[in-house]
């Protein structure tokens, strides 16, 4: 079979080397280049750092797995050839048969010789034939720049291959596009993105001849570049297709179908350059978007959709939504309904095609609520501020029997649930979903957020979202009620049984329970395997996020027991915690707090300042 055989040589050559610098690593024969061996495997071979060794890996894989599918695909055909030889054979003769009977007025055959394979017409200048694409007799590309993306978008559209031939041919041949493309062009690379899975053969075909980046040059920086990242699974290129296949869902739930699509191949190309991906990727959009052929205001929307493309997801879990200058910045961000139907389409599109732990049911939900929001804000409504909610019948009954009692009172239900009486026995069947929500009534007093959050990690429990705050008790109820309402799921396992729960939060509060000591020891018992060094936390204060409460942000490794040591030093800073909105990526923890002093009241610049640094050095300690 007729198949690639450049660079194969130096492909396994490369290989081998890393292999044999793992191993002098490890001091084991393994295969896997696990995390934490690379920057010492990048070393052994004299490489800058471990990203120039990954994407040095994934290179020489892709020329690999390339020419396998390339070689395995001229295989079947040949086989499915040989099959259907004998009927082709006689269909020859036959037809030999007759052309040598039919002479035409100056004594010519008609025709004569082997059959040749059917060629069906696919678009202008590109046929099928033996199950691939392959260009017509006529395609002439030294004269058409737009044939090899009218070539790609035809087999994408056709769920079949692009023939090696065809596309060396017209990567040998093929001219550059005009600057801007014409609409031709720019409509062919809409078609092609929009074709669903069939889209990532046809693209690795293109770019494995070059093809890629000499259509889009800003591609080549994030072309096989590794994401060092456990929530990402596709270095940078991969992802940006990944994205535009998940967006081919999405096209009927949007007006223009074409910049979505676009939107999610451009909107990690900053990747490859310095400081934050999205406004560098901001820059290049505008110009790759312009160089393509759209007009001004699709550039400028574009442009917005890659500079705000984290903005839904990450405000939605990290603000609260309550606060309308929440609402009111996105609003501002985004501009319009338009924009904003897209950024919501968008959002989803590049969370699925990142891995299955930066998507979820709950992270759905927190957007769509976002985005109802904001549309009512671009459609003219103005959010008011949020008052104090009434609690619930259920809600109240908890406080008053807490206050009652002197001591914590739990309930469970399900988020879409109304509350059901206090907790006396262990939830049967799995939880919801979005979570299960667990509602605490405790009497007012300090260190109550640490000691929820520390028994909770003690029993496996991970906290998404975390509200606290006072009730006001009826006429003839004494004391004051703190109320916490959080949304829990068991890391692994059934939920824990509600008397010990209740149990373990009374020890906690009154300081019997040592929680601290507790993690340690659970810890020590299941030592964690050999890990990278994580990078330091970092703690920052959200300039204007809120007029309500100051808000601090906590980027950290997750950890157990995180949420403890948080809740432990900001009771020490004596500032109390109004909400918090917990997110998980990976190993990552991204957390915000909003704080208030003893008075209610957002804190003071100076001393805003202070807490998150006492914070951040807590936690690197």
């Amino acid at each position: 079979a007729d198949a690639p055989r450049e660079g194969l040589s130096d492909a396994r050559r490369r290989l081998l080397d890393v292999r044999d610098a793992l191993h002098l690593a490890t001091g084991r024969a393994t295969d896997r280049l696990s995390l934490q061996e690379q920057d010492q495997v990048a070393a052994e071979l004299g490489l800058l750092d471990a990203d120039t060794l990954l994407r040095q890996v994934y290179e020489a894989a892709r020329v690999v797995s390339y020419a396998s599918d390339v070689t395995w695909r001229e295989v079947g055909r040949v086989l499915r050839s040989r099959a259907v030889r004998p009927r082709l054979r006689k269909l020859a003769r036959e037809r030999s048969d007759f052309l040598r009977r039919a002479v035409v007025g100056d004594g010519r055959a008609l025709g004569g010789g082997k059959p040749t394979a059917e060629r069906s017409p696919l678009a202008e200048g590109v046929v099928e034939q033996d199950g691939e694409v392959v260009l017509a007799r006529a395609a002439r590309p030294d004269r058409d720049p737009v044939l090899p993306l009218r070539a790609a978008a035809a087999a994408a559209q056709a769920g079949l291959p692009l023939s090696l031939h065809a596309v060396r041919r017209m990567a040998a041949g093929v001219r550059p596009l005009p600057t801007p493309w014409p609409a031709e062009a720019r409509e062919q690379l809409v078609t092609l993105l929009g074709s669903g899975p069939s889209t990532i053969e046809v693209w690795e075909a293109l770019e494995a001849e070059g093809l890629i980046t000499r259509l889009l040059p800003d591609w080549e920086r994030v072309r096989c570049r590794p994401q060092r990242n456990a929530v990402h699974i596709w270095t940078v290129d991969r992802h940006l297709i990944e994205t535009a296949v998940r967006a081919a869902e999405f096209t009927r739930r949007v007006h223009r179908p074409d910049l979505l699509l676009v939107s999610a191949l451009l909107h990690d190309i900053g990747k490859g350059w310095p400081g934050d991906h999205s406004v560098a990727g901001e820059i290049i959009a505008r110009d790759v978007a312009a160089r393509i052929g759209f007009d001004r205001s699709d550039v400028a929307v574009l442009a917005t959709l890659v500079r705000h493309h984290l903005l839904l997801v990450e405000t939605a879990t990290r603000r609260d939504l309550e606060d309308p200058a929440t609402v009111r910045s996105v609003a501002e961000a985004v501009g319009s309904q338009g924009t904003l139907e897209l950024l919501h389409a968008l959002t989803e599109a590049d969370a699925l095609a990142t891995g299955p732990a930066a998507w979820s049911s709950w992270r759905a939900s927190l957007v769509a609520d976002l985005v109802k929001r904001v549309a009512a804000v671009l459609a003219g409504d103005t959010p008011e501020e949020p008052e104090a909610a009434a609690p619930t019948a259920g809600q109240e009954r908890l406080a008053i029997e807490a206050a009652r009692t002197g001591g914590p009172v739990l309930a469970l239900r399900a988020q879409t649930e109304p509350p059901t009486e206090p907790l006396t026995e262990e939830p049967s069947g799995d939880p919801e979903p979005l979570g299960v929500e667990l509602l605490i009534a405790v009497p007012d007093q300090a260190g109550v957020l640490p000691a929820v959050a520390g028994v909770l990690a003690m029993h496996r429990l991970t906290v998404r979202t975390a509200e606290l705050r006072a009730l006001d008790l009826p006429d003839g109820v004494s004391g004051s009620v703190l109320l916490l309402d959080w949304r829990v799921a068991a890391e692994y396992g059934s939920l824990p049984q509600a008397a010990r729960l209740r149990a373990d939060l009374v020890r906690a509060l009154d300081g019997s329970l040592d929680i601290a000591g507790r993690l340690a020891e659970r810890d020590a018992a299941y030592p964690r395997r050999r890990g990278i060094v994580a990078p330091p936390a970092r703690v920052s204060v959200a300039a204007a996020a809120s007029r309500l409460a100051t808000v601090i942000e906590v980027r950290a490794h997750d950890a157990p027991g995180l949420l403890h040591r948080i809740g432990r030093a900001l009771e020490e800073a004596q500032v109390r915690v109004r909400s918090a909105h917990v997110s998980t990526l990976g190993a990552n923890a991204v957390d915000a707090f909003y704080v208030t002093g003893a008075e209610g009241a957002p804190l003071p610049g100076e001393q805003a300042a202070s807490v998150a640094r006492a914070l951040e050095d807590t936690l690197r300690e």
